[in-house]
């Protein structure tokens, strides 16, 4: 059966100067007595840590019942220059430590007798009496009790004879009580293995504790405390504390019972321990001998060996049922608690944290100046190795590392500011792009002319980019080439850049973002002020409509009547909107007369809301001769009832009697009020007229959206066509090209002009060969999965819009697939730079709605009109015919003129579907001659017009990127281009000719192809 440790204690108390205590030796342990033993106990003391009242004193306690060990105890010393109190009441609630709660009162707190009569009920009283603990300093004490033991520590000069006395008898009575246990206890004890039975052989002298009711402990020892000694180290209380058989689990499982946290007990037991040699050399300075200790030792081996041989000879009940018993008498000590002791055990703790932080803080003081001194050190030894080599500036930290603060020296009087008295240092990181700074330099107190300043260094920073300056005009620049610290263990240039690709990117979006908003903001006002001219227009057109149907009503109101006696009638003869009414209809001699069927179709108010009485009329009987009559409900707000008679229902009647095209109008006699009626009349026209000014608004939005969606849908399919139209010869995956992202370039040679070359090389570049990163290195191309094809790699940059690249047979060139010189280009979606807008200008003879003979006309429209729903700038310049529709031009109006070959042209702008055009309208009237085609002299005019229009471009300041011309009235601006103008300010453009009717002008179609860069169909 395992040891089962009992439940520790912990009473730290104050112990001054000169104090004594009395341990009186368990007689079992040095003599083979014949008394019989129940337990061994060993007490042990040890100094904590110094105190202004004294020292602290650590005392433990190891005891044995049966083969278990029993609580480890701490024990106070008292003064011996006070008088132990007894006290039975617990701390206050008020004294109650936050987080403790106090355990229930043992005993009587009532009932108060002298200190000798509590102790003789101690003693006497059964195993599960509470008996109250021994006091000094007016504080509650703990005295430790169970079956037959305790143990007592008590000043000698205050130790009573008739005390002593008292307690002989009690132990001679226990004694005779353990008669009949003494030799399973011998033979317990002698076989004992000496690993359990070895508490404190480094304790120098072993002090032997008489146990009241055991019959054991008759004898004293006297021992004088020494207060010289320093406090013990943490290593010697656990050299001591493991020797003695007590683990960490062990202490903390007792205290945690007590309520002392594990973490407490842990710091003051396990953490804390006390040499062999420590506790030698402090029994030693007490007046205990090694001789007395080597005694005392050789009869604690003794004891063991007995104990060792009685191992195993009592059975397992009888363990169980001890056991039990010590649980029991455990419980009852731990009632007996004060909360007050665990207030001071924790104060105690804290005291020896405090100590410890304290020791710790020193620590860290000493270890801070150590840094110090050798930061001083190399400071003055780079400083001078600096000096001595001419170096004007270095830095410490010499190797620098992103994310950190560095501080950089420069030597004044090796500088041009020698003789400044201010000196500051102005730089910036990664080539001065990115977070400038300006610092003001300190002198220091190094030898020489040094200043110095701090800088923290960027995660971002890959260089230093610095200068010193005095704070005006005079600047230390290492001779124009700036000074600089390369950053090491950071990103390096390229990461640097697509760092700045991003923030860029991101702050595009956020710009974006916020033109949306205005946007947004901008149309919401418009919209505001729009609904509100629009709502104020509404208003008065119903005032207007209301007012014409109030005086046409008023006219028919003259003319209605309430029956015609021959004709039709109504009864009864007085009603108002809502009521039902009888309409009876004569059809004799009328155009219905010989109608099988007949119906009224009705109204009210001049037919303002239409149709609102359709009804079929029956034959009446009440009435002579050929009558009709029909029930009808007359609308609320009618003032005048309108109707006719017809042969059927609305959409199927034939004949009609419409009162000879007047209808028939009768009056409600007992109607609205007029100016009511022509208020709400009003109103109710309002809100007709906004219905459906809506409904024509939005019929215009859904147009919009409809045509913006078809718009997208189509040129994204037709970038798709295109893409894929290609995909025999080259194609990427995926096919839409991302900026930030990784794409496969796939070749096949085999349908180009490097079919059957043993390799073939990708050239790539981005931003149509315009990137700031220039061209990428020649890519040697692998074969793909699929054999046809050849692939290579590449990683799109953020800044990329457009992807540009051809294919070559060798790495330094040869023969180069360049899409027969026009390369080959992928658009880039998702990156944050857009392509630039090109210039595109028209040079035209027709164009549609307003000039317009054939095809010509809207191919140059619509063509215009698509090219600039792309983003790019369109202008169009058109001869200024006599015979033009300027109708479809808006804003129509001169704008300047020039002289050109000896004639003065006159320039006029406006817009048509959207397109600036510029009209020029030569003085001498070669336009005006009332048509487009159809002169002998179409050729001269339209050459004359061709080179106006470029010269007219030229002094302008026009820099276009492509000039378009179409088919042969314009294709000499493809020549007079080149020949001309090329070279003298319009030397951006490219000439893209269109061909549209082969059947006229086929010399200057042919002259045309040759001259310009690109030609379409």
């Amino acid at each position: 059966m395992s040891l089962q440790p009992q439940r520790p204690i912990c009473c730290p108390r104050a112990v001054p100067e000169h104090t004594r205590f009395r341990i009186r030796p368990v007689h079992g342990l040095f003599s083979h007595s014949t008394l019989g033993f129940r337990e061994v106990t060993r007490i042990g003391t040890t100094p904590c840590m110094l105190a202004s009242s004294g020292q602290w004193f650590l005392c433990h306690l190891k005891s044995r019942t049966s083969l278990s060990m029993c609580n480890l105890h701490v024990f106070e010393l008292h003064s011996a220059g006070r008088r132990p109190r007894r006290t039975l009441t617990p701390g206050t609630k008020a004294s109650t430590r936050k987080g403790f709660a106090p355990r229930p009162q043992v005993g009587t707190s009532t009932q108060k007798k002298d200190q000798n009569d509590a102790q003789e009920e101690e003693v006497s009283g059964s195993s599960g009496s509470k008996q109250p603990a021994i006091s000094s300093s007016g504080t509650t004490d703990r005295k430790v009790t169970g079956d037959a033991q305790s143990a007592e520590i008590v000043p000698t000069s205050r130790m009573s004879s008739n005390l002593v006395k008292r307690r002989i008898d009690i132990l001679e009575e226990a004694e005779q009580q353990g008669q009949g246990n003494d030799e399973t206890d011998q033979q317990i004890f002698t076989d004992m293995p000496s690993d359990s039975t070895d508490f404190a052989e480094t304790d120098g002298q072993i002090a032997d504790v008489g146990i009241e009711g055991d019959g054991l402990g008759l004898r004293y020892k006297n021992i004088a405390v020494d207060h010289s000694n320093k406090g013990i180290g943490k290593e010697t209380m656990i050299d001591q504390f493991t020797e003695a058989g007590i683990g960490k689990e062990i202490t903390t499982e007792r205290f945690s019972k007590v309520g002392v946290g594990k973490d407490t007990v842990t710091d003051q037991f396990n953490d804390v321990g006390i040499r062999k040699e420590t506790m030698t050399d402090e029994f030693s300075d007490a007046g205990i001998g090694e001789e007395t200790m080597a005694d005392q030792f050789s009869e604690v081996g003794k004891q063991m060996i007995y104990v060792k041989n009685q191992i195993g000879r009592i059975t397992i009940a009888e363990m169980t049922e001890i056991a039990g018993e010590e649980e029991k008498k455990l419980a009852v000590v731990e009632s007996s608690l004060d909360i007050s002791d665990v207030e001071e055990l924790a104060e105690a703790h804290d005291s020896t944290e405090n100590a410890v932080l304290d020791m710790e803080e020193s620590l860290l003081k000493q270890k801070a100046d150590m840094e110090a001194k050798a930061q001083r050190q190399l400071l003055e030894n780079l400083a001078d190795e600096n000096f001595s080599e001419g170096i004007k500036v270095f830095v410490v930290p010499q190797v620098v590392n992103p994310d950190q603060v560095i501080e950089i020296f420069f030597n004044r009087s090796l500088s041009a500011l020698a003789n400044e008295p201010d000196v500051l240092i102005k730089g910036a990181y990664n080539g001065w792009r990115w977070q400038f700074f300006t610092e003001k330099l300190q002198k220091t107190d190094l030898k020489g002319d040094w200043w110095s300043c701090r800088l923290s260094v960027p995660k971002e920073a890959y260089k230093v980019d610095f200068v010193f300056f005095n704070g005006a005009d005079a600047y230390e620049n290492n001779n124009s080439k700036d000074f600089s610290l390369p950053v090491e263990g950071g990103m390096d240039e390229t990461a640097f850049e697509d760092l700045l690709l991003e923030e860029k990117h991101r702050e595009i979006e956020k710009l974006a973002a916020e033109q949306a908003e205005k946007e947004r903001q901008a149309e919401e006002h418009r919209q505001k002020a729009a609904e509100k001219a629009a709502s104020e227009a509404d208003k008065a057109q119903a005032k207007i409509e209301a007012e014409k149907r109030r005086h046409h009503l008023h006219h028919l109101m003259k003319l209605a009547s309430e029956s015609a006696s021959h004709i039709w009638q109504i009864e009864p003869n007085f009603f108002e909107g809502g009521d039902r009414v009888r309409l009876y209809y004569n059809r004799s001699s009328r155009p219905l007369a010989h109608a099988t069927e007949i119906w009224i179709h009705g109204g009210h108010n001049i037919w303002s809301e239409g149709l609102s009485i359709i009804e079929k009329l029956s034959h009446s009987e009440k009435r002579d001769g050929d009558w009709w009559s029909a029930d009808v409900v007359v609308p609320d707000r009618a003032l005048v009832l309108d109707w006719v008679f017809a042969d059927g229902p609305p959409g199927k009647a034939v004949v009609y009697d419409n009162n000879n095209r007047q209808d028939f109008h009768a009056t409600v006699p007992k109607s609205m009020p007029g100016e009511l009626f022509w208020v709400e009349e009003e109103h109710r026209i309002y809100r007709k007229l906004q219905e459906e000014r809506r409904a024509r608004e939005e019929a215009v939005h859904k147009k919009a959206e409809k045509t913006a969606r078809m718009k997208a849908e189509t040129k994204e399919k037709t970038m798709k066509m295109f893409l894929l139209s290609q995909k025999h010869i080259v194609y990427t995956e995926p096919i839409d090209v991302r900026a930030g992202s990784v794409i496969t370039v796939l070749y096949n040679p085999s349908n180009t002009v490097l079919n059957g070359k043993p390799e073939v090389w990708f050239r790539c570049s981005f931003n149509r060969w315009s990137h700031h990163n220039g061209p990428l290195p020649p890519q040697k191309m692998v074969p793909a999965e699929n054999a046809s094809h050849l692939k290579a790699t590449v990683k799109v940059p953020m800044d990329a819009y457009m992807m540009d690249f051809v294919f070559s047979e060798r790495e330094d060139g040869g023969i180069y697939d360049n899409r027969n010189g026009m390369d080959y280009h992928i658009p880039v979606i998702g990156g944050i730079a857009k392509e630039p807008p090109m210039h595109i200008v028209h040079i035209a003879v027709e164009m549609a709605p307003i000039a317009k003979v054939g095809g010509l006309g809207d191919v140059v429209t619509s063509l215009s009109r698509a090219v600039q729903d792309l983003g790019h700038t369109v202008d169009v310049v058109l001869p200024k015919y006599n015979c033009m529709n300027l109708s479809n031009v808006k804003d129509l109006h001169f704008r300047n003129s020039f002289a050109w070959d000896g004639m003065e042209i006159n320039v006029w702008f406006g817009q048509v579907e959207g397109l600036p055009v510029y009209f020029l309208e030569p003085q001498n009237g070669m336009f005006s001659v009332g048509c487009i085609y159809g002169r002998n002299d179409d050729g001269h005019r339209f050459g004359f017009f061709c080179h106006a229009a470029l010269e007219f471009l030229l002094q302008s300041g026009f820099q276009p990127d492509i000039l378009h011309c179409h088919d042969w009235s314009s294709a000499p601006v493809a020549w007079l281009f080149k020949e001309h103008y090329a070279h003298y300010g319009l030397s951006n453009a490219r000439v893209i000719f269109t061909i549209h009717n082969l059947e006229f002008g086929v010399h200057n179609i042919g002259r045309a192809m040759a001259y310009a860069d690109k030609a379409t169909t």
